[in-house]
């Protein structure tokens, strides 16, 4: 990552901060932000592991979630505008892949199962909302435009364009209307013609 780059990224921290709480009155505040230099640290972190060099890469990413509480393995793969509030405890698996302008709340994990060395960590489309307090484990997709209410934990694929919640994760809304199941099969119905 070169200077321009990191510029960049700085100034896209700050304008998400600013559009995402509306608890910030200045932009200097944003450095009073423990996931601004989670996320600012994870760039450069990721920028030495694409290159290789993964002792510098590790080492990047220990010493951030020391200072910050915020732990994102310099493995995963972030898009841009990712925001990350009231970070502490977020954890962020080596094989999580994550899109644009996403929002995750504290407590939440990205995490993985099994020890193999293929992909083992969730992927995450753009505009998703994960909220505080939720599991997400195993290789599995969380389509677009999807929100996950706090305290969920989720197993399985959820498709774009819904609201789910629980544990087991069930769906709620697809696009933005309620779903009103008269049994609990409808919820499943409901997942698998949402793809």
């Amino acid at each position: 990552m070169n200077t321009r780059e990191l510029k960049a990224r700085i100034e896209e921290m700050v304008d998400v901060i600013k559009e995402k709480d509306p608890a910030i009155r200045s932009n200097i505040e944003v450095i009073l932000y423990p996931s601004f230099w989670a996320v600012i640290n994870h760039r450069i972190a990721h920028s030495f592991y694409k290159k290789k060099h993964y002792f510098i890469a590790r080492a990047i990413s220990q010493i951030s979630r020391g200072l910050t509480g915020i732990e994102i393995h310099p493995g995963a793969q972030i898009g841009k505008r990712f925001f990350i509030d009231h970070g502490m405890g977020v954890v962020i698996g080596e094989t999580a892949e994550i899109g644009d302008n996403v929002m995750l709340y504290h407590g939440v994990t990205l995490g993985g199962t099994g020890k193999d060395k293929i992909k083992r960590h969730p992927t995450v489309g753009d505009n998703v909302l994960i909220g505080a307090e939720t599991i997400v484990l195993g290789p599995i997709t969380i389509g677009s435009n999807t929100k996950i209410g706090a305290g969920s934990v989720v197993l399985e694929d959820i498709p774009a364009n819904v609201t789910a919640v629980g544990s087991p994760t069930k769906i709620v809304r697809k696009d933005g209307m309620r779903i009103k199941p008269t049994d609990p099969s409808e919820f499943t119905k409901a997942k698998k013609h949402a793809v």
